[in-house]
């Protein structure tokens, strides 16, 4: 058996060219996963490939290379809507990113709220989940209510979100509901179905903040029953400046034009215009084609990752790395992890500050061992701020990760903290 894992994560890891590089003289142990994932060489392949043989303009020429072009983005959208099971093509729109479909939510659907509504989001949530809200209310008079944490109840230290006080905030004023799936600073899964069932039962539609999600998580969003669902491709080993957003049908239907321009026009005149059908009514002008089209050997890479004896021999590593990421860092009483809660799943994600340390220095000193992690705020303010906290260090596992690197980091985390106190 340990021959097995080790010939499996010596395969998967040789397919990804940066884990071999070294960073001041030392193997480089990646762990900023949260923030963007390394490429595998299939990826990288098809960027470089379809940069020379595909790069003309979708959707828009007659010619045999924008031909090529076009396939390989309406390709991507299937795989997209198979990875996550919509039922249409027309439900999966892409976008810049996370935060720019999350945006487009929230400027056209709340152009409807007035004065008195209120938007329901997270206290777990990142920025990209709570200032596109705080716009969208801001120009229409609407409230943005958040379900509060553990931290801020004063009722634990874990960062869990409080979801007992659900029924009393879906009032008939909340309009929308901003979930998120996985937090970015926890790690921990929240129980989006039956969240979802709950909002459904009172009539208010749901997004959901997928961007660690669907790293982490097999998403099926008929089965979820979300409304919208949003996530990146450089989370999934995809190209950086690609987003995902899914939307029911009989919603996006509904919503005006996000951004006006080619593309997402059926009929223009210095009157009127009338525009493309879903989803292009979504996707004005140039898209980032090449970048798009990387998540169909991105998806079908995370598909390999998931399935067999590689999908059997990771998901037990990941399990190892959990525990023992756990265990290491709960033991050292200088030590405060965030996300460490009963009853919910966690997801090898790590933020913790070490008392009377800066996490910054903690960060750069981890650099010069070769051990890549972020510090800082990780775009959640709030949830950092809540902790009594300016700052935190974060460490996040990938696939590709593997137990010794877990390891090294607990090895030159304790050297760093010896150093600094």
């Amino acid at each position: 058996m340990e021959d097995a894992r080790i010939k499996i994560l010596s395969e998967v890891r040789g397919l990804f060219p940066a884990l071999s590089e070294k960073m001041n003289g030392e193997p480089l142990v990646y762990l900023d996963n949260a923030a963007t994932t390394q490429k595998p060489i299939q990826v990288l392949d098809f960027l470089g490939d379809a940069m020379v043989r595909s790069n003309a303009n979708v959707h828009r020429s007659m010619y045999e290379l924008s031909d090529r072009s076009t396939t390989l983005y309406e390709n991507a959208r299937e795989k997209v809507r198979a990875f996550v099971n919509a039922p249409g093509r027309e439900n999966i729109i892409f976008t810049s990113g996370t935060t720019a479909s999350i945006n487009l939510v929230a400027d056209t659907f709340c152009r409807r709220l007035g004065p008195g509504d209120e938007i329901l989001i997270e206290g777990d949530s990142h920025h990209s989940n709570i200032v596109p809200w705080q716009l969208a209310a801001e120009r229409n008079g609407a409230v943005v209510k958040v379900i509060p944490t553990d931290v801020m109840l004063g009722a634990g230290r874990s960062g869990r979100v409080a979801f007992e006080m659900l029924d009393q905030m879906l009032s008939d004023r909340v309009k929308i509901l901003a979930l998120t799936h996985i937090s970015n600073i926890t790690g921990l899964v929240n129980p989006v179905g039956d969240i979802i069932s709950k909002a459904h039962a009172r009539g208010i539609p749901v997004l959901v903040d997928g961007a660690q999600g669907i790293v982490h998580e097999k998403v099926d969003v008929q089965a979820m029953d979300c409304d919208f669902y949003a996530f990146s491709a450089h989370k999934i080993y995809g190209a950086t400046g690609v987003g995902v957003l899914y939307g029911k049908t009989e919603i996006l239907e509904t919503l005006p034009p996000y951004m006006g321009g080619g593309d997402m026009v059926e009929t223009v005149t210095y009157g009127k215009t009338t525009y493309a059908p879903l989803p292009l009514k979504f996707e004005a002008g140039t898209p980032n084609f090449t970048g798009a089209a990387s998540l169909t050997p991105a998806l079908e890479f995370a598909e390999y990752l998931r399935e067999g004896e590689t999908g059997c021999v990771l998901g037990e590593e990941e399990e190892r790395i959990t525990s023992f990421m756990t265990g290491a860092l709960t033991s050292d009483p200088d030590i405060e992890v965030y996300g460490m809660a009963d009853g919910l799943k966690k997801t090898p994600i790590f933020t913790f500050n070490i008392r009377g340390v800066n996490a910054g220095d903690l960060a750069q000193l981890l650099d010069k061992m070769g051990v890549a992690v972020r510090s800082g705020l990780m775009c959640a303010e709030p949830l950092i701020n809540s902790f009594g906290a300016n700052s935190a260090l974060r460490a996040s596992f990938a696939p590709y990760n593997t137990l010794e690197e877990a390891q090294v980091f607990i090895k030159c985390l304790q050297r760093a903290k010896n150093m600094l106190l």
